[in-house]
């Protein structure tokens, strides 16, 4: 019964939005404020009926409930509660359902929080953002039903994917939807000011916590997917340029190259059709990453569906509000006037230059992405692996390194160029100053190591400098006391910009310095790479909740002394009839020690991959500070949503809060 309910909130929650998109704009039109104000609970019930169906579905997976097919397909009576739970949306129809509940929560978001916006635009925005949640509700009602019924329910299921049974993949499925999804937030504030003809300050200032929201969840979700690759899947790797990387990617670029541009709108109303493109361009490959995951016509480990027919519905999805936003975009960013006017050397011009480095480099990785595709429709076969993405990708990284520290020290409208770099040239020297130490460690054999730690002590020691110099001059007790004062989109960006320059750090320092070794290794073997010693003490078979494992006990000393003992592993999940690879690390800030467990060898031994690398945690590290300098702008009482338009909508008479 608690399945049937679940379906038939999901119908509801389709009706509602089918009235959410089409009343509000009517309204809007005609300026009935009425039919406007029908926007809010609309989107409050939406939500409702979204999240009870949800709740229904998990209801089913966690009780083990093989009536419903999905259940069956995807979990099992021995799996842990968690991954029963993740196996919800561990599937192409659950993650349809999780996608609708977070496009519906971020519109009552809009709704709830938006009491200062425009009504007009208010109601606009809402039933933009219902049109979308229309497509895909009947994308997943009519083709992805995930309440669908079994004939005869089996005894047991068939158990969820074990690669997917691992707590990285557990949350990174509902970050990364929190990053796809909340950019469709800046699509419906695009095309609802397309439709108004009316692009200012204020909108700037509307559109900006919603796309810094989505880039920080998106940014998480994409840092625990390579966090996951890393120690799950055995290779040693964090990222491999694959399709469905690459398709969470490329919104992250055109993200944070909006993040930009929106404020140049807010201060200097500047980039105002640049912004509304952006904005339509950050959903756009939001939607695309949609149809590689789900389409199956491009194979990638993380894909969710194979199913052609589905992924041509996802198509026509992705032209509609692609093509639709792009067409109307062309008829109407004409009367999107620009009135800020800038030097060639000012603020504006860096965030310009930042914009064009992102939005290039994100259709390089477009290019290469689907050049296979595009070849095989010609007749041929064409393999586009990460030697391309290296090669065409980089160059853009370290320009938009070198220019990120300048652009955010000089002042709007005309700056000095002499005057900001005489304020950075002790972040200069000391970047220069390291990559010369690196270059000598590393022996010059490559010039990775030098490169990314020159870029990346600049990026990190330039804000480090840029943030000390809004203190102001006198003490440095004083200049203390007002760094703590400083406003909280301050240290958003600071954080933010920080977590740039340790990624960088950390894929330069742990791919120049990396150590690798491959062999066979007996019982009671010992071995060398680098300064470590690695021993195999012995190998066990074991018996895991779901599945049988082969362990090997590895004994790690440094110039003699103990470090750890490593148990990496080799699972092989009954039920699903899958093998998997769980390494074994040990990991600090300097360093992590990885083995991985091969297949047992005809002489008896093991294949044995064994890896030093350095620093391959500052990777982790800077993305969560990039994220968590996102979580604390927003915490800034300027960009709260719709804060911005306070002052314009409070009236006369009436005291701020």
């Amino acid at each position: 019964m608690t399945v049937e309910l679940g379906q038939f909130a999901l119908i509801l929650a389709f009706a509602v939005a089918v009235l959410q998109m089409i009343v509000p704009m009517i309204g809007a039109q005609k300026g009935w404020q009425g039919w406007m104000r029908f926007a809010t609970p609309a989107a409050t019930a939406q939500v409702l009926l979204t999240a009870f169906a949800f709740a229904a579905l998990t209801w089913a997976f966690v009780t083990s409930d093989f009536s419903v097919k999905l259940v069956v397909m995807n979990s099992h009576t021995d799996k842990p509660l968690i991954y029963k739970i993740s196996g919800v949306w561990g599937n192409h129809e659950g993650s349809m359902l999780l996608w609708l509940l977070i496009l519906a929560i971020f519109g009552a978001a809009v709704a709830w929080f938006g009491q200062y916006l425009p009504e007009r635009l208010k109601a606009r925005v809402l039933a933009v953002q219902a049109s979308i949640s229309v497509a895909f509700y009947g994308f997943t009602l009519f083709t992805s039903n995930p309440f669908e019924r079994m004939p005869i329910a089996p005894l047991n299921g068939q158990d969820l994917n074990p690669l997917l049974q691992d707590p990285g993949l557990a949350f990174h499925p509902p970050f990364l939807y929190l990053g796809y999804v909340g950019f469709s937030i800046a699509f419906s504030f695009a095309i609802a000011a397309l439709i108004e003809g009316k692009v200012d300050a204020a909108w700037g200032r509307w559109v900006r916590p919603w796309t810094l929201a989505a880039w920080s969840f998106l940014t998480v979700g994409i840092a625990l997917g390579s966090w996951w690759a890393y120690y799950e899947l055995g290779w040693g790797g964090f990222w491999f340029w694959d399709p469905v990387e690459n398709a969470s990617f490329m919104p992250w670029l055109i993200g944070a190259a909006l993040l930009h541009s929106a404020i140049v709108v807010e201060k200097r109303e500047a980039l105002k059709s640049w912004t509304i493109l952006l904005a339509i361009l950050a959903f756009g490959f939001s939607l695309l990453g949609t149809f590689i995951v789900r389409s199956g016509t491009l194979t990638s480990v993380h894909a969710f569906a194979s199913d052609p027919a589905r992924g041509t519905v996802i198509l026509l999805i992705l032209g509609f509000f692609l093509g639709g936003g792009l067409t109307l975009y062309a008829a109407r960013a004409s009367a999107m006037e620009a009135k800020g006017i800038f030097s060639l050397v000012s603020r504006e011009s860096a965030l310009v230059m930042n914009n064009v480095l992102l939005a290039v480099a994100a259709f390089v990785v477009l290019i290469g992405t689907i050049w296979p595709l595009i070849t095989e429709i010609a007749g041929r076969t064409v393999s586009v692996g990460p030697p391309f993405f290296n090669a065409a990708f980089t160059p853009f990284m370290i320009a938009l390194s070198v220019i990120l520290p300048i652009g955010s020290v000089l002042a709007w409208k005309r700056g000095t160029l002499s005057k900001a770099l005489q304020q950075l040239w002790g972040a200069a020297v000391l970047a220069f100053a390291l990559m010369a130490l690196t270059w000598v460690v590393t022996g010059g054999h490559s010039m990775l190591g030098p490169v990314g730690v020159l870029i990346g002590t600049w990026v990190v020691a330039a804000t480090v400098l840029d943030t000390w110099a809004r203190t102001g001059r006198g003490t440095i007790g004083g200049r203390l006391q007002r760094l703590t004062r400083l406003p909280r989109a301050d240290w958003g960006k600071a954080f933010a910009h920080i977590g740039f320059g340790v990624t960088i750090l950390g894929i330069a320092l742990s791919l120049s310095l990396l150590k690798e070794d491959i062999r066979v290794v007996q019982v009671g073997e010992s071995y060398n790479v680098g300064d470590y010693t690695f021993v195999m003490t012995g190998v066990h078979d074991l018996d895991g909740p779901n599945y049988i494992t082969r362990m090997a006990d590895i004994e790690v000393s440094q110039d003699g002394r103990p470090v750890t003992t490593l148990h990496p592993e080799k699972r092989f999940y009954v039920f699903a009839g899958m093998p998997t690879t769980e390494a074994g690390i040990s990991s600090n800030l300097l360093r992590d020690v990885y083995v991985v467990l091969g297949d047992p060898q005809a002489d008896g031994g093991h294949a044995m991959r064994t890896y030093i690398k350095p620093f391959v945690n500052w990777l982790w590290l800077g993305a969560m500070l990039m994220a968590v300098g996102g979580g604390i702008s927003l915490s800034d009482r300027r960009l709260r949503v719709a804060a911005g338009a306070a002052k314009q909508a409070r009236p006369r008479g009436v005291p701020a809060e």
